[in-house]
This record gives structure tokens, C-alpha cells and sequence, in this order.
């Protein structure tokens, strides 16, 4: 075996995050690794990584016992991580990023900028990624970061590549492009240990299975020997339906309308749309097609050009993300980490982050009032944390976008913009935050969901609306009860020719 795991045990403070970690992985062997989020599935691949240390139990790298301290030791052996979420520097170019700490450098010790950019592009072109070595990364969009974040793990070499989450962020066709990568990856003889949340992914690219819940292996073994339903079932401890159906009612009175909105910081052009009083409704498009672009235009972030937003009918000038709070709207954003929480803050003073009044006594926190809040609210999204005083830089991913959920919860809005609510989540966790949505639409709610999954649009959405390159192509309602065929939506969604660099923001 190349890597083996065995009674691997890690604490943070008082919270357990693994118990019983068992693993091994052989060389030209794609291993998937499963699990809810909180599971330990990220806290196991960062002892492998270095990037944390076990508390006990043994790790074995071709039959010796090692200890790793940092990265970089595991670098050196042959051990590199693809990060769900991203750790790239966003003011250097693609090419700087990629060869981060491994410069080439001439005789005297200048970096060698040319022969990296060459080598660069020669990673870029050979898996036809649509990046470009010169571009900024903090230009890229999520899914461009991530892209460059395979780069530079495969450019460093390695025998074990360990990706979390790698297509959650990306379209169809750039995850059949990472496919491709890792299937060129084994036939090299390279480890693969691959971590996700997409259940159609399973079998498409995985050989072996080992399934994580509440910190242990309860189950490891062959991908052909294990249905679907089981995984699940050995994930969750509990019978969990693949698709999540919602009952969809009659929507009420328009809450949101838009008309004629255009940013000319962005390709956003002539947009008209509306939502309803418990309605959901959903937005496909390929990356790039402006999406996320709306939904910040909405929310104040970008600057409206033309155009103008009406809420209940009424007109409303939203300069600023501050405008749109007070107006109750809310935007769950793709990239929490970056925009979606204060890492370095408690969970409680993240979910009150937007309604701090609400918990105010004559300009004081009332921290009593905060805490007992914030512990029901946890309750109700079913938060895994030793309390709300735990960082929310702490939590699992999953459990990160629970807290980005109830910072709106708690600020009461009305208007609720859900930019890829689900990337990252487990399965249990996105029928919970499914039937969050349900249930805020049944309370009056009016809802965007922004999904790259149609499967999650044709089930949760009451319509979907296409976009395509900065405008809606078309409304595709629900008709005798039936969604739209992911062909109507594909069909709306491409574009005569596609734009050479999708990716980037």
C-alpha cells in the first residue's frame, strides 16, 4: 500500500473530530472518501497533508511509519492537497501561483520568469484548461481558482494527490476536464484520494469507497460491491432520499422585480425579472453567464448603470450592500470564506453579524440575549459545534455555510439570494438546507437560487430562468407539475460560441 491509515484519533480543544480514522490507499487507485460534513473527512486528509498532527495512531507511507509537520515535509515525500476551498495568492499571476515557494531561478538566483510562464502554459494546454498564465487569480472566478490549484499540485509532482471537493465549483465540462486528469493521474501509478459530496461522481470516477460518520470508518471497500442507497445510508446513519422533492405551492404578490438593470462594471444587459411571495425561483447558466454578477448588482456590491429594483412595488436605489440589508435582502454567496464570513469571529457574532440592533441594549451587546439566540438558531440548522463561542474558521465547510444561512435568518429578510447554496455540502445537509429554503418560502419568503446542478433546479425551483452571457435567455416554468428537461435548460444556457476564457470573473 502506498498510504495507510490506522486508529487515527485528533481533538481541537474539546470537540472530537476523529475517533477511529482507517484508511489505505494503493498506487494507480482512485479512493474516494465519504462523509457528512463534520464527519472528520477533512481533518483525516490534513494529518495526511501535514498540514495538522494526529493525537495517535499510526500513518504509514510505503510501509514506514512517518510523522509529518507541515506541507512542505509531505511535499517532499510525494503528498499534495487540492483545497476545497482556495489558497492561492490573489495578486499574483497564474503562473506565480503554480510555482509559489518552487521558483525557477537563473545561475545568480533572479526567477526565471519566461522559462515558468513557458512551463505554465505547457500544464495549461496540455489538460486545455481555459486559463491564462498572465491573468491575475483574484480575477478568476471560484472555479478558475480552483483550476489552478490542480496546476500547481500536479506541476510539483506527486505520488498521492488528495482533492477535496475539486468540481464543486465547476461546470460540466470542466469537471469532465478534472476527470480526465485524474484518470490520466492513475494510469500513471499516482494515488488519487478524492473527496466529494456529488453522488453522480461516484461511479465515474472511483475504484475504492471508504465512508467516514462522526469521526470513524464505519465503511470501506469496492465501489462495484456497494449500491448507492447503502453509501448513503453508512454516511448519514439514516435513510436519506437521493433527490430532495418539494411541495410547490401557488406563489403570491411580487415582492422583487427588476427591470431593464445593466452594470457596466460587468457584462450584465438589460435584465427583467421578478420574484414572488413564496416562490423559488432558479437560475442555470454556464460559469461566466453572469449569475453572480446579478446577484451582487442586487445586493448592492456592483454599481446598477442603468435600470432600476422595486421592492412590494415600490422603487428602491440600493447604492450599497448596507441599502440592500435595510431594504431585507439578503445574499448567500458561492465563496464563504471570503465574503460570506468573519473567520476569525465566533459562530454567534457571525450569525448577528447583520442584525446587531436586534441584541443591543442602550449601545451594549447584550451577550446573554446573543448566545441563547444564536444556541436555538444552531439547534434549527443542526450546526455541529461544541458551542456558538467555537471560530467559525473552526468548522467544516458544511457547517460554515449553516452559519452563513443563519446570519440572514436571524437579520429576518425577506428577499433571499442563494448563489450555489448547496457547493460543498453533503447530502443530508442539502436536503436540510433545502427544506430551510422550503420552509422560508412557505413563511412568505421570495427566493433566487443560483444552482450549477440541475438536477437540485428541476427539484427545488417552481421556475428556472437561463442566463447566457450577461442576459436571460428564457423562463422555463413547471407545466402540470413537471420541471423543465435539463435539455430545455442546456439549450437556453449555451451560447452560439462559447467565450474563450469562461472561467474568469
Amino acid at each position: 500500500m502506498l498510504l495507510e491509515l490506522k486508529n487515527v484519533q485528533k481533538r481541537f480543544g474539546g470537540v472530537t473530530a476523529l475517533r477511529d480514522g482507517n484508511l489505505s490507499v494503493a498506487a494507480g487507485e482512485v479512493h474516494l472518501l465519504l462523509g457528512e460534513n463534520g464527519a472528520g473527512k477533512s481533518t483525516l486528509m490534513k494529518i495526511v497533508a501535514g498540514i495538522v498532527g494526529r493525537d495517535s495512531g499510526n500513518m504509514l507511507w510505503n510501509g514506514s511509519e512517518v510523522f509529518l509537520n507541515s506541507p512542505s515535509e509531505a511535499g517532499a515525500i510525494g503528498i499534495a492537497m487540492v483545497n476545497q476551498e482556495s489558497l492561492l495568492a490573489p495578486h499574483l499571476t497564474v503562473t506565480e501561483n503554480i510555482f509559489l515557494g518552487r521558483e525557477k531561478k537563473r545561475p545568480l538566483g533572479w526567477v526565471n520568469r519566461r522559462a515558468a510562464i513557458d512551463d505554465a502554459r505547457r500544464i495549461i494546454d496540455q489538460y486545455g484548461f481555459p486559463l491564462s498564465p498572465d491573468m491575475l487569480v483574484g480575477h478568476l472566478s471560484p472555479a478558475g481558482r480552483q483550476l489552478v490549484e490542480i496546476c500547481r499540485a500536479i506541476r510539483h509532482g506527486s505520488s498521492l494527490l488528495i482533492f477535496d471537493e475539486p468540481t464543486s465549483s465547476l461546470s460540466d465540462t470542466e469537471t469532465q476536464q478534472v476527470f480526465r486528469i485524474v484518470r490520466d493521474l492513475k494510469s500513471r501509478g499516482m494515488g488519487i484520494i478524492y473527496i466529494t459530496h456529488r453522488m453522480d461522481e461516484l461511479r465515474q470516477i472511483g475504484d475504492r469507497v471508504t465512508v467516514l460518520r462522526d469521526g470513524a470508518t464505519v465503511h470501506s471497500g469496492n465501489m462495484a460491491d456497494i449500491a448507492t442507497d447503502q453509501l448513503i445510508h453508512h454516511m448519514v446513519g439514516r435513510e436519506v432520499d437521493h433527490i430532495y422533492e418539494r411541495e410547490h405551492l401557488p406563489p403570491g404578490d411580487t415582492v422583487l422585480e427588476i427591470r431593464s438593470l445593466s452594470v457596466e462594471s460587468t457584462h450584465i444587459r438589460n435584465i427583467s425579472c421578478s420574484l414572488r411571495k413564496g416562490e423559488i425561483v432558479g437560475m442555470a447558466g454556464l460559469i461566466g453567464a453572469g449569475r453572480t454578477e446579478l446577484c451582487r448588482a442586487i445586493f448592492g456590491v456592483d454599481t446598477v448603470t442603468s435600470g432600476e429594483i422595486l421592492l412590494n412595488g415600490q422603487p428602491v436605489k440600493i447604492r450599497s450592500p448596507r441599502d440592500a440589508v435595510r431594504s431585507g435582502i439578503a445574499l448567500i454567496t458561492e465563496d464563504r470564506q471570503v465574503s460570506g464570513l468573519a473567520l476569525g469571529l465566533p459562530i454567534a457574532a457571525n450569525m448577528t453579524l447583520a442584525n446587531v440592533e436586534r441584541i443591543s441594549r442602550f449601545g451594549f451587546l447584550d451577550l446573554i440575549s446573543q448566545n441563547r439566540l444564536c444556541t436555538e438558531l444552531g439547534k434549527k440548522m443542526s450546526l455541529k459545534a461544541a458551542s456558538v463561542a467555537q471560530g467559525a474558521g473552526t468548522l467544516s465547510g458544511g457547517n460554515q455555510q449553516k452559519v452563513v444561512i443563519a446570519k440572514w435568518l436571524f437579520r429576518q429578510a425577506q428577499v433571499f439570494l442563494f448563489d450555489e447554496p448547496t457547493r460543498g455540502i453533503d447530502i443530508g445537509a442539502k436536503t436540510e438546507v433545502f427544506e430551510l429554503m422550503s420552509e422560508l418560502a412557505r413563511q412568505g419568503a421570495a427566493i433566487l437560487m443560483v444552482s450549477s446542478e440541475l438536477t437540485e433546479l428541476q427539484h427545488v425551483a417552481d421556475r428556472i430562468l437561463v442566463m447566457r452571457q450577461g442576459r436571460i435567455s428564457g423562463e422555463l416554468p413547471r407545466i402540470d407539475g413537471q420541471s423543465p428537461s435539463q435539455e430545455q435548460i442546456m439549450k437556453l444556457a449555451v451560447p452560439d460560441a462559447t467565450p474563450a476564457n469562461e472561467i474568469a470573473a
